[in-house]
């Protein structure tokens, strides 16, 4: 990583008088995997077609590889796009629907054959070359789509929700999947989700947005660790997130108690949000520092959900450790727990 193949500055996008995109800002280095994650209707697949050349913005530049990217002709953009429904020719058998883009640059049939034998065992569909489409599974068929897109080499694969389709094990066996074949083919891939989990399981860097914007961009620990604002903390997993008065660096309020912390830059008194994650707490049957009533448990397989009332406010604890609804609990965590946050008008 670190020579950038895509910039984007400035990119704004409109469909009729709405806003979609808002001055977007991003780059996205060579044999990078990026995803834009965010709820329906944030801009995310906007983004996408418009770094895939299928829509114009309005304001702004898109580069790549160095180039103004509507400068460049179709045909010399090394980008091709996975969709979410595959477009897979029904017609074409799994070999035909690879080596489609091949014979339409006229590739010698020997190097064609070449190419599909080596895709189609990176895709792990060795054996399927006779395969007619409509027999193939959902998974398989995402497989043949992804084939038909890498073999042509591009250094940018764009993928809109490609495991939309599929039930939740075989999505979940796709996400190691593209990441290792992102890995094996070295190239970069952007990828497009509303599900928070294939987001941090795959990336490098995680696009955050909501509403035209990007509200944060970062690694997915950091993404999850050290989130910017009130959207991408309650977007990113769970969160407990309470008002918080900062009265130095290295010191915060909040349920009327004082607490150490790691953060500092914060002007004296200034409203703040808190955040701490439902794993790092620990419950404890003692008095502390903030006490509460156990409200509600829920077994959730590998911990248990617990939610405590404090103060007529609700705290999500997740545990391995459970307790009875009704017990008096104490909430403990360390300083480096408790993340700081510039106060969200949200």
């Amino acid at each position: 990583m670190g020579t950038k193949l895509v910039e984007i500055s400035g990119l704004t996008k409109s469909f009729d008088d709405v806003e979609v995109l808002k001055d977007i800002h991003l780059y996205i280095n060579e044999n990078e995997f990026v995803t834009l994650l965010g709820p329906s209707g944030c801009g995310k697949t906007t983004l996408l077609r418009l770094i895939a050349g299928f829509e114009y913005a309005d304001a702004g530049v898109i580069t790549f590889d160095g180039r103004v990217l509507e400068e460049l002709p179709p045909n010399k953009r090394a980008i091709n796009t996975v969709f979410q429904k595959y477009a897979l020719f029904p017609h074409l058998n799994v070999y035909e629907n690879i080596a489609f883009g091949l014979k339409m640059k006229k590739m010698p049939k020997e190097d064609i054959n070449k190419e599909v034998t080596s895709v189609l065992k990176l895709v792990k569909l060795e054996g399927f070359e006779g395969r007619n489409i409509k027999t193939l599974s959902g998974g398989q068929q995402q497989r043949v789509a992804i084939a038909r897109a890498v073999v042509n080499k591009p250094k940018l694969l764009l993928l809109d929700e490609p495991l939309g389709a599929l039930d939740l094990k075989l999505r979940q066996e796709m996400q190691y999947e593209l990441k290792e074949m992102q890995r094996a083919l070295g190239i970069s891939f952007v990828f497009v989700t509303h599900d928070q989990e294939e987001a941090l399981t795959m990336s490098d860097t995680v696009v955050v947005m909501n509403d035209g914007i990007i509200q944060q961009i970062g690694t997915p620990i950091d993404i999850y660790n050290e989130p910017e604002n009130r959207f991408t903390a309650n977007f990113i997993g769970e969160s407990n997130i309470i008002d918080g008065v900062m009265h130095k660096d290295f010191l915060v309020e909040f349920e009327g108690v004082m607490f150490e912390c790691v953060d500092e830059g914060f002007d004296q008194l200034e409203n703040v949000d808190i955040v701490i994650r439902p794993e790092d707490i620990e419950l404890k049957i003692d008095a502390g520092k903030i006490n509460g009533v156990v409200d509600a448990i829920t077994f959730k397989g590998v911990h248990y959900e617990i939610i405590v009332m404090v103060n007529d406010k609700e705290y999500i604890i997740h545990s391995t450790d459970p307790k009875e609804v009704g017990d008096k609990v104490s909430l403990h965590f360390e300083p480096e727990d408790i993340h700081v946050m510039v106060k969200s008008n949200a």
